[in-house]
């Protein structure tokens, strides 16, 4: 069907743009150098996707996420970059094993203890290399490994995010920032062992030569958002909310939307042509730029978010079009946790 009769708001793909950008992508970290993180776009089609680019390792946020992949076939290499002590989620994680290679991260005694219970049978310790969130101190990195083999587990190596560094504009400041990041690192490499060195993100994707990170974790590259499209990455955004206009005043235009639809946390969303106000629930407040010409009710508008991945998570579904007309339709299938 043609985009103007979708249901809105909805997410709207552009697959030849997402085309586009898994093959840049992999291009320059094709194969396992590459563990696309599902948690940008939360959808086992683009996940498909990715695969007929090379790559057969994912990460995941959410232990639902790999559940969802196992269970769409989707991957045989899967990344649990967070910690999770929840027995029943790792009891499923530890069943999904018979199907796919399942790894879970680690960074205390408290998440080794629970992984172990559950009869995980791979590890990766989780290193702090900067952002505070998760990750053991790197000091600390080889004597949990230790841990972990004691009680018979897999210690796959290491991983950091340097989350921290992402939206750093100055390339060069960012490359040195990011170098001393993974100095600590190799250092928890080092005392930890293992062959995975694995880190970064859409920000940092391009500022590994001369580390011995041999995997990156980037996964808005794929969709994109106005944050990281400041930064000029060879990608371009492929992810849109479409919007009906639903009100025309004489200074201003609202549309139907809203923080229920977006993703907030980075600011405002963008629209082309138009000045956003302010965000309601259910509303885009915005004034036309000078040139645009003040649409109808009814009319279409495109939405440009400011933060892809949680956008992702709050709909159902995603319409695919290519050159303005709807091709697919994929479901948000890896939602929740």
């Amino acid at each position: 069907m043609d985009i103007s009769l979708v249901p809105t708001p909805c997410p709207v793909i552009d697959l030849p743009t997402l085309r586009s950008n898994v093959t840049v992508m992999a291009s320059i970290h094709p194969g396992s150098r590459l563990r696309p993180h599902v948690k940008a776009h939360k959808t086992t089609a683009i996940a498909a996707e990715q695969v007929r680019a090379g790559h057969s390792s994912f990460t995941c946020a959410t232990p639902r996420e790999i559940l969802g992949l196992v269970s769409a076939g989707v991957g045989t290499d899967l990344l649990l970059a967070n910690e999770t002590v929840d027995p029943a989620r790792l009891a499923a994680l530890s069943k999904a094993q018979e199907h796919a290679t399942i790894t879970v991260a680690i960074d205390s005694l408290a998440t080794l203890q629970a992984a172990s219970s559950a009869g995980i049978r791979n590890v990766l310790i989780d290193v702090n290399v900067g952002l505070p969130r998760c990750g053991i101190a790197p000091d600390s990195a080889g004597e949990l490994a230790d841990a972990a083999r004691s009680l018979g587990l897999n210690v796959r190596g290491v991983m950091g995010y340097e989350g921290h560094l992402m939206m750093v504009t100055d390339r060069e400041e960012k490359k040195i920032k990011v170098h001393e990041a993974m100095t600590l690192l190799t250092q928890a490499h080092n005392d930890v062992g293992g062959d995975i060195m694995s880190a970064g993100g859409t920000g940092t994707f391009d500022m590994f030569e001369g580390t011995q990170v041999n995997e990156v974790q980037a996964g808005s590259y794929a969709l994109m958002d106005t944050q990281y499209a400041l930064l000029q990455h060879p990608f371009a955004q492929a992810l849109w909310i479409m919007g009906t206009v639903i009100s025309v005043n004489s200074s201003w235009v609202v549309i139907d939307v809203g923080l229920k639809s977006l993703g907030m946390d980075h600011g405002n969303p963008t629209v082309d042509g138009y000045k956003v106000w302010f965000c309601s629930d259910e509303h885009i407040t915005m004034s036309p730029s000078e040139g645009t010409v003040t649409p109808r009710v009814g009319d279409r508008i495109r939405v440009t978010p400011s933060h892809v991945d949680p956008t992702m998570a709050m709909h159902e579904r995603a319409y695919v079009v290519d050159n303005g007309m709807v091709v697919d339709e994929w479901a948000i299938d890896l939602r929740g946790w």
